[in-house]
């Protein structure tokens, strides 16, 4: 499908570095009392060249839409499931235009791309119907202290 509107790998749209941080960190991390060096440092590690972690921007030209990321780890309560889809942010005036399915798509495709069979998710219940309509599956509901419903997807067969 085309969209009217790119999506790039972090490491060769480098300019958008600093605002996927402040996105990242003002959706999951602020609130908790995180400072914005930690999650630019964690950032950095998808600057590096393994497949995974890897961060992804949505982006009209030099404005930034999104970004989504897929990383080893998202959950602290499953340690033992990997990898993760994680990460999506779709600024508010992107919203409804699909980039946030694009941008999650992208990232479980590049997971499958590594001849990972299986990708998981997570999200806060307020979110659940978007992930289910993307045709991710709930295998787990209200997992740690926000509630969160945990989803996989399988690789096309």
């Amino acid at each position: 499908m085309l969209y009217p509107f790119t999506i790039s790998d972090l490491r060769q749209r480098p300019e958008f570095f600093d605002i996927v941080a402040d996105r990242i960190w003002r959706a999951s991390w602020k609130e908790i009392g995180y400072p914005l060096d930690y999650i630019t440092g964690r950032l950095n590690e998808n600057l590096n060249a393994e497949p995974i972690p890897i961060a992804l921007v949505a982006h009209d030209g030099a404005e930034f839409l999104g970004t989504a990321s897929l990383i080893a780890s998202d959950l602290a309560e499953r340690p033992q499931l990997t990898p993760w889809v994680a990460a999506v942010w779709v600024e508010p005036h992107a919203r409804s235009r699909g980039v946030g399915g694009a941008l999650v798509e992208r990232a479980a495709r590049g997971c499958f791309a590594l001849g990972i069979a299986r990708a998981y998710l997570c999200a806060r219940p307020v979110l659940t119907g978007f992930y289910e309509r993307l045709g991710w599956t709930p295998v787990e509901r209200d997992v740690g202290e926000h509630g969160l419903t945990v989803f996989i997807r399988d690789a096309p067969a």
